[in-house]
């Protein structure tokens, strides 16, 4: 596996990191089980003591057994801090069970539908921290943007976020979405468990998680951070951002790419003394995309998102410059030896750096067939952690018969109705404890040497998965509601096509030291020729290029 158990875990938007010991379930396992055990109560109540101004929260509540379990959360978490929050149960939203937060004389506007546990209860704290006046850790310049924006006239920017408590790509922007809503009264947010409201879910025919409504129409779909929300909002915002790009002064060491190898590199890079600078779409790359890790040396488990928290926390803590949601668009050699490589960004800005690492990462594999990108987020998916539970009883495939298929299908096995399995090759390439686990469930169907031909679909959604006997040439198609996609990676490096050399599978061709045919720049991790694509290598991958590069800026020659 690439990457335990998924624990709580709080983004780099969040003011403190946020660690409950207890690993105890955050819901009722029988009658007469409380809602939060001591040990969860004590650390919660320690946190709510950050809560300094006065807040109510309004319930709007039923008499089902979901509401029940809310009227105990709320009246628990009422009396760790008493003096500052205040909890009504009169509320008449339609939405039952749902409670809003809001601070006493404000007119800010924040609703959890459904009961927020599981991933969501750090989102639950965080939002009860800020709305109580506990600071958050954004960027000023992003709080600002927050503050200053304005919908149009008559009309307030009104978001409702479909999570599920499994989705870890889900508090990302429930977060993002909950703190506009706090400093800003015109964003109001509804963050809505689709657990407890399946017929919505099923009336807007949702089936990836998180999506994202804003004044009724699709906003987006996928993990999103709050800068990511508010460039889509603020329309000048990309302009701004590239303006202040282009004005930072040059760079020793710049990074393209935030995962493992980039964090690695730039923890290496700036223990020199030197100025280093990391350019990434988003910090922790894949790794946020991964729940269970348990082959990390020295740590014996922890999830993907948690890791990628850490490892922005200990490059942040060196001073490095980190530059989040950019992406690379083209890449500038020097023109002489000790010259600077320069890095254009698709939003028009560029870098400039005496050395340049290369640490894109990769991303899923499309299968590339008739239907595939048709019906994404309406079928097919690629996450079975976040989007499993949307397809509760019903029958799904998984494409794929390599670890991460195999893998897949076992855990959607205890979710869904019946899972089909795809390979292409005569054989499942996952190791065989998977294999035997897998062929010893009784809802799941395994076809081996198969082509996957079409996703089919009706009324904007699948209903099916057509395959070919690769051996027979017999056609099959299955009839089921849900595709995932789990079939390996592929580099981003299309952007150095022409500039880097790159092998037949798109990666960057790199020597023992991590050089590249381009003297100044090396390039790390699973962007690379370096085989076996896990995190510990791809993270010494980035010390090597780190300290190559620095043997390359002490052996240059000084240019005015």
């Amino acid at each position: 596996m690439r990457g335990g158990p998924s624990g709580f875990f709080m983004p780099k938007t969040c003011a403190l990191r946020i660690e409950f010991a207890s690993r105890a379930p955050l819901y009722p396992l029988s009658k007469g089980t409380t809602m939060l055990d001591d040990a969860l109560q004590s650390q919660l109540a320690a946190y709510l003591q950050r809560v300094t101004l006065p807040m109510e929260i309004v319930a709007s509540l039923g008499d089902d057994a979901n509401s029940n379990e809310m009227r105990e959360l709320l009246q628990t978490i009422q009396g760790l801090r008493s003096d500052k929050i205040t909890v009504r149960y009169d509320g008449q939203d339609a939405r039952k069970p749902s409670f809003s937060l809001q601070r006493v004389g404000t007119d800010t506007s924040l609703r959890f539908a459904g009961l927020p546990l599981g991933h969501e209860f750090t989102s639950l704290v965080l939002a009860l921290l800020w709305t109580g006046g506990h600071p958050p850790k954004v960027e000023q310049d992003v709080i600002d943007q927050i503050k200053a924006l304005r919908p149009a006239a008559g009309e307030d920017f009104n978001f409702e976020v479909y999570m599920s408590l499994t989705c870890h790509n889900c508090p990302d922007v429930v977060q993002a979405l909950s703190l506009m809503a706090i400093l800003n009264p015109r964003v109001k947010t509804t963050v809505i468990e689709g657990g407890a409201f399946q017929t919505e879910v099923t009336d807007r025919e949702i089936m990836a998680v998180p999506s994202i409504y804003l004044n009724g129409a699709l906003f987006g779909n996928g993990r999103m951070l709050v800068e990511e929300i508010v460039a889509k909002l603020d329309t000048g915002a990309a302009d701004k951002d590239a303006a202040k790009l282009s004005a930072k002064d040059p760079f020793d060491v710049l990074i393209i790419g935030g995962g493992p190898a980039g964090a690695a590199a730039a923890v290496y890079s700036a223990r020199k003394g030197i100025r280093v600078g990391v350019a990434a779409a988003r910090f922790g790359g894949q790794v946020n995309d991964t729940l269970a890790i348990e082959n990390y040396i020295s740590v014996q488990e922890t999830d993907g998102p948690k890791m990628a928290a850490a490892m922005e926390a200990q490059t942040r803590s060196y001073g490095v410059d980190i530059m989040n949601l950019q992406e690379a668009a083209k890449l500038v050699p020097a023109s002489e030896p000790g010259g600077l490589t320069e890095v254009v960004l698709a939003n028009g800005g560029s870098l400039k750096a005496k050395t340049v690492i290369l640490s894109t990462g990769a991303r899923w594999r499309n299968v590339n067939v008739p239907g595939e990108a048709e019906y994404k987020n309406k079928g097919v998916a690629y996450c079975p952690h976040c989007d499993g539970p949307l397809f509760k009883g019903k029958r799904t495939a998984v494409i794929g018969g390599g670890n991460s298929g195999v893998e897949a299908a076992i855990d959607l096995a205890g979710i869904v109705a019946h899972v089909t399995l795809v390979e292409f090759a005569d054989q499942l390439k996952a190791d065989a404890v998977l294999v035997n686990k897998l062929k010893s469930l009784p809802n799941v169907s395994i076809h081996t040497n198969a082509q996957t031909t079409e996703v089919t679909g009706a009324e904007g959604k699948v209903n099916g998965l057509r395959f070919k006997d690769r051996a027979t040439g017999e056609e099959h198609h299955e009839a089921l509601e849900g595709v995932f996609v789990q079939i390996g990676l592929v580099p981003n490096t299309e952007w150095l096509k022409g500039t880097i050399e790159l092998s037949k599978f798109g990666e960057i061709v790199v020597d023992a030291k991590g050089h590249t045919n381009v003297p100044g720049v090396f390039a790390a991790g699973d962007c690379t020729t370096v085989p076996f694509k896990q995190i510990v290598i791809a993270a010494g991958d980035g010390a090597k290029a780190a300290l190559s590069a620095f043997d390359h800026l002490i052996r240059s020659p000084v240019v005015a």
